[in-house]
């Protein structure tokens, strides 16, 4: 009922895309909703920009699987870490306004910081290179206690770092809980406060705010997660643990449409904020990493993707916005186990064919084995800890001490280990795109499908000199 209802409602428009309405939505809805089914999943919602318009939003499945409520476009879901760009926002905000500096030192403002964390800077927590762990729960951090921000504080002071500040790249979402109560401190409000006043408000994100258990909201979503294949509700999280700025936020895919509109149209921050936010991060030993300010940096076929996900309490969500061709897709869900990223992306190659990905069900000839070869021993290699000469400069310098990287290697080892195969699927011509990555330009573009117990696919980014500058993999089907 909402899905045809959203068609009636969008078929005019829809036409921007350049697609037939019927068509397009048609191929939009099998896919989804196969996917849901697929996996599982219990509710979706979507929307799709065209030049910061809405053209399309719709929901599919469930809200609610208790209540028998569905998903429509108003549905409330949790961010996740896709709410840290709405952090580095507001500290962005605070940085034009003079009343903090990027490569300000932390420790002006966390008096009683340890001697680690002296050669920290902001931009370093906005980029998740200061070194400062990613606290786990259970081990550093009791997710079913509450804490005040300065309690928070002095858990992150007695972490032991990961590495020295500047030198490698490490998911910290301590480093981002860090920066909320920085913009807290500076500013004087809440950081949630200030994005209510400063950014929802203004563009109208009526439904975005800081989460609360207590509170009535309106069309809010239950997350899910599956437990030995019995779908549960979401584990339990202290309040205060769901204030913090590492993403604790819900939102709709109608706001993040919004926020998409204010980002096309650079609204809130000046032209140079915006291009150290989508700029690679510089590590100390000039190589890059692919992740700017809450934003991380990919290739999709032959475009560039600015991108970044997120993972609650049973929500899953993404947002993949393509400047070239002006689109975004947005994506949320209600259960741990999906991957948004694979649903964004392939809309995306649903809307614009030249970003489809390449079918793991075709069978094309490989035109080097022997590159074949190279590129399953750079896998192996990656997977052990060790350095491949097939490997370029940043890729060979990159720490596997940290734990999230530890447990990354350990679980490619068991991906290979229970592969059944590594086949050619493509390979993208890049080189007049200007595609930079850990400080390689980008030459080609390798698609491999690795069969198995979970079935991936593969891309490994080579430069001139046929070495591995970088490699991603994500879900075939």
């Amino acid at each position: 009922m909402v899905i045809r209802r959203m068609r009636r409602i969008l078929a005019p428009i829809i036409v921007l895309l350049g697609i037939p309405a019927a068509a397009f939505a048609d191929a939009v809805d099998d896919f989804v909703q196969g996917q849901m089914q697929r996996h599982r999943i219990p509710g979706v919602s979507l929307a799709i920009c065209r030049d910061g318009q809405l053209v399309r939003a719709t929901g599919y499945g469930l809200a609610n699987v208790e209540l028998d409520v569905p998903v429509k476009p108003e549905t409330v879901f949790q961010t996740g870490s896709v709410g840290k760009q709405f952090t580095a926002m507001a500290v962005m905000m605070l940085v034009d306004e003079g009343k903090l500096g990027l490569d300000d030192p932390i420790v002006n403002y966390f008096p009683g910081a340890p001697a680690t964390w002296r050669g920290i800077t902001v931009r370093h927590l906005l980029t998740h290179t200061s070194g400062i762990k990613d606290w786990e729960g259970k081990t550093d951090l009791d997710y079913r206690k509450d804490y005040t921000e300065d309690e928070l504080v002095q858990v992150a002071m007695k972490l032991p770092p990961d590495f020295a500040p500047g030198t490698q790249w490490s998911y910290s979402n301590t480093g981002y809980v860090l920066l909320g109560i920085l913009v807290h401190r500076v500013s004087g409000k809440f950081y949630g406060d200030f994005l209510a006043e400063r950014v929802f408000a203004p563009l109208g994100m009526t439904s975005t705010r800081i989460i609360s258990e207590s509170d009535i909201v309106k069309n809010r979503a239950a997350g899910y997660t599956l437990a030995t294949g019995k779908l549960q509700n979401q584990e339990w999280v202290s309040p205060s643990l769901n204030t913090t700025a590492d993403g604790s936020l819900y939102t709709t895919t109608l706001d993040l449409a919004k926020w998409d509109a204010a980002l096309e149209a650079r609204r809130f921050l000046e032209p140079g904020s915006y291009q150290a936010m989508w700029s690679p991060v510089k590590l100390r030993d000039g190589t890059t990493y692919p992740y700017g300010f809450a934003w991380g940096f990919d290739v999709q076929r032959r475009e560039p993707v600015i991108q970044h996900s997120g993972s609650w309490q049973g929500f899953k969500s993404a947002i993949a916005r393509y400047p070239g061709p002006g689109l975004t897709v947005i994506v949320l869900a209600n259960l741990d186990q999906a991957d948004p990223v694979f649903l964004a992306t392939t809309v995306a190659g649903l809307v614009e064919p030249a970003l489809a990905w390449p079918d793991v069900q075709a069978v094309i000839a490989d035109p080097d084995p022997v590159r074949t070869a190279q590129l399953r021993d750079v896998l192996q290699a990656w997977a052990k800890g060790e350095t491949s000469a097939r490997m370029a400069k940043g890729l060979r310098s990159t720490n596997a001490g940290t734990a999230r990287e530890q447990a990354s290697r350990e679980d490619l080892q068991k991906q290979l280990a229970a592969a059944t195969g590594f086949r050619f699927l493509a390979a993208d011509d890049v080189k007049d795109r200007g595609i930079e990555l850990r400080g390689e330009t980008i030459r080609t573009v390798v698609f491999y499908y690795m069969p198995g117990e979970h079935d991936a696919r593969y891309r490994f980014f080579l430069n001139d000199r046929g070495e591995v500058a970088d490699f991603a993999s994500g879900s075939a089907n």
